[in-house]
């Protein structure tokens, strides 16, 4: 490969979301020769690493710590390393941490390098069946404070909605979707790229009641088909119900609060 290591870098580096050879050269060669790895959980990346015959130092860089590590992983950078960031698994930067040091790094003018590479988000997406010219990732609702809202602003959204949730919450989740958007389209994928892949699709209501009859297991993807025109001139349930219920919020349970 002709590239070369750049010091004083961060390199952005995509993982496999399942499946440990979906990785590409450029990752290898990037992970191979970097001075330092930072990573969501370092056992998770230190079986990638084995898997690939890569020896190199790892430090935790997670939610909680990130505060603490982005000035130490910064003054490396001004040194002179070549630091690579990874996830547990997929594109560092979408609904993890990675984010904070990746704006810090830029703020201080240190070079970001991405290395693209498996993105959950869109091998849902281009699986699901919906359309995929114009889409919006919402990433995971709020989990109580700000939910509704969050779904109400959505109704009225004519793009392709995709949304991650994890199994413990999916069928909340789905009852919430099937509760603002109707019988709209959807698609419901999980533990992509892995030995037991599954793409459910139907209707919300219907996916709501697949999983409540055979509940999945593993990281999902939501792929909901946007608002159709018909939809808005509905009444009550387009965007004058938006305005009136703003104010409400769900609890932890499903209720308004």
């Amino acid at each position: 490969m002709s590239e070369t290591i750049q010091s004083g870098t961060l390199y952005i580096v995509s993982t496999p979301i399942g499946n440990l050879d979906d990785i590409t050269r450029r990752a290898v060669f990037i992970l191979g020769g970097v001075d330092l790895i930072a990573a969501e959980d370092t056992r998770t990346t230190r079986i990638l690493l084995d898997h690939l015959g890569i020896k190199k130092p790892l430090v935790s860089y997670f939610m909680h710590n990130e505060m603490r590590r982005i000035p130490e992983l910064l003054q490396k950078l001004a040194h002179g390393l070549s630091v690579a960031v990874v996830t547990d698994a997929g594109t560092p930067g979408i609904s993890d941490p990675a984010f904070a040091l990746i704006r810090a790094a830029v703020e201080q003018d240190t070079r970001v390098i991405p290395i693209p590479g498996a993105s959950a988000v869109l091998a849902g997406l281009v699986a699901s069946g919906l359309p995929t010219d114009r889409f919006v990732f919402e990433g995971f609702l709020p989990h109580k404070k700000g939910r509704k809202t969050r779904l109400d602003s959505l109704r009225a959204e004519p793009r392709t909605i995709v949304f991650y949730e994890a199994p413990h919450r999916i069928e909340r989740t789905l009852g919430d979707l099937a509760a603002h958007f109707g019988d709209r389209q959807a698609a419901l994928a999980r533990e992509l790229t892995k030995k037991f892949e599954e793409i459910r699709r139907g209707t919300l209501p219907e996916l709501l009641e697949s999983v409540r009859s055979t509940p999945p297991k593993g990281e999902m993807v939501i792929i909901v088909a946007g608002c159709a025109r018909k939809e808005l001139g509905q009444g009550n349930s387009g965007s004058e119900s938006e305005d009136t219920h703003h104010g409400e919020e769900l609890d932890d349970t499903g209720a308004t609060a």
